[in-house]
């Protein structure tokens, strides 16, 4: 998480633009957010990124990082 926060925020919307790259960013960004601060809706968050949702909540999250510059449930 702190390495895509540092990135500028034209490579985080490249990073959430790009579909299979969304979903494998997604991953790493959410797993590694709940490691560092465990919660139940982080977990459900990351079980449904993992299984397939990542794509949903990638275009999701490309519009939160837009609007608040930050990720959605983060």
């Amino acid at each position: 998480m702190t390495w895509f926060n540092k990135q500028s925020r034209l490579v985080q919307i490249l990073l959430l633009l790009i579909p299979v790259v969304n979903w494998i960013t997604e991953i790493v960004v959410r797993w590694t957010t709940f490691l560092k601060k465990p919660g139940l809706i982080r977990l459900i968050v990351c079980i449904i990124v993992t299984v397939g949702g990542g794509f949903i909540f990638g275009w999701l999250d490309l519009i939160w990082i837009l609007l608040f510059k930050h990720f959605f449930l983060q």
